[in-house]
C-alpha cells in the first residue's frame, strides 16, 4: 500500500531524502477570493503515486495561511525547495486579476534547463494567451508541456521516477 504524500509547507524543514515534488505556480493572495489549485494537485499526486517510498510534496503556501514575517524568508525557502526537489511541477491557471503568476514566470526561467521542470497550462484559464511564451520556451528546452492537471502530475511523477539527470 502506498502512503499518502507527506506535505511540507512554506518555511518548514525540508526532508533530507526521498522523492519530492515542488508545486510551483501562482499563489492566491491572502485578500483574494481565488481558491488555491494546490489541493487538487496534491490529491492527484496522491492518486497517481505508486512508488515504494513516501512522496513528499513541497508547497510554497503557508500552513494555516500564516504569511512569512520577512519576504526573504519565503523566497529563500522556495529557492532551496525548488533546488532540492526531484521534480518542479509548474501549473499556471493564469488569471491576471487573481492569479497573475509574475513570480512564477521568473522561477520557470530559472528552472527550465534543470531537467526537473514540467509545465501545465490549462487552455481554459482566464488568460491562456499569457502562457504562450512559457510554452514556447518549455518546448525549446524539452520540458514536458500539458494542458490538464492530471497530465502535468503524470509528467512530474515520470521525472521523479527517472531519477537524477
Amino acid at each position: 500500500m502506498t502512503l499518502p504524500p507527506h506535505l511540507v509547507y512554506a518555511r518548514e524543514p525540508l526532508p533530507a531524502t526521498g522523492p519530492t515534488v515542488f508545486l510551483a505556480g501562482p499563489t492566491p493572495r491572502s485578500d483574494s477570493p481565488a481558491p488555491s489549485w494546490r489541493p487538487d494537485a496534491i490529491g492527484e499526486l496522491a492518486a497517481q503515486w505508486t512508488g515504494q517510498q513516501q512522496l513528499t510534496v513541497l508547497t510554497p503556501e503557508s500552513r494555516g495561511r500564516f504569511r512569512a514575517a520577512h519576504y526573504d524568508d519565503q523566497v529563500g525557502w522556495e529557492t532551496e525547495a525548488r533546488r532540492r526537489a526531484d521534480a518542479i511541477l509548474f501549473w499556471i491557471p493564469r488569471d491576471l486579476a487573481s492569479l497573475p503568476g509574475f513570480t512564477t514566470n521568473v522561477e520557470f526561467g530559472l528552472d527550465v534547463t534543470t531537467g526537473r521542470a514540467v509545465l501545465g497550462c490549462p487552455p481554459d484559464c482566464p488568460n491562456p494567451e499569457r502562457n504562450r511564451y512559457l510554452i514556447y520556451v518549455a518546448r525549446l528546452h524539452g520540458v514536458p508541456v500539458s494542458e490538464t492537471l492530471y497530465d502535468t502530475v503524470a509528467a512530474a511523477l515520470t521525472v521523479v521516477t527517472a531519477g537524477p539527470r
